[in-house]
């Protein structure tokens, strides 16, 4: 078992991860009787998508792992209201501005990106954007 969820009232809950004992609280959002006090689980999609790319970057290009320490990605989730359902996904990256990388490993990142356990679990009707932001 990975995790429990415990509804905790007024539209909350809270993750337990079995392993580490690291807690998650989410709340409705504020367009869906919420309070929007903490992330939503559909926040947690994109965000955990945001978190999923960079961490598989880290792990399938060791070797780039130091240029990726500072690396920052914004999430914006797009909510389609019938049916309610996550319809996008957009996310921005940041990269350290000390940092530079070549066309080369430009490339080994985006492709790690666009294939990265998430990703690959999301449904094909929710549109990813992605901009590199590279400069």
């Amino acid at each position: 078992m990975t995790s429990t969820v415990t509804y905790t009232g007024d539209l909350r809950t809270l993750a337990s991860h079995l392993q580490s004992g690291s807690t998650i609280e989410t709340d409705a959002p504020t367009d869906n009787h919420g309070k929007g006090e903490r992330f939503s689980p559909t926040d947690l999609i994109g965000t955990s998508l945001a978190a999923c790319i960079v961490t598989t970057m880290a792990i399938r290009a060791k070797q780039l792992e130091g240029k990726l320490k500072g690396v920052v990605t914004q999430t914006e989730k797009i909510m389609s209201a019938a049916p309610r359902r996550i319809s996008g996904i957009n996310i921005t990256f940041h990269w350290p501005t000390e940092n530079s990388y070549t066309e080369e490993e430009r490339t080994i990142l985006e492709d790690i990106a666009w294939t990265c356990p998430v990703k690959e679990s999301i449904h094909p009707d929710i549109k990813l954007t992605i901009d590199f932001n590279w400069h």
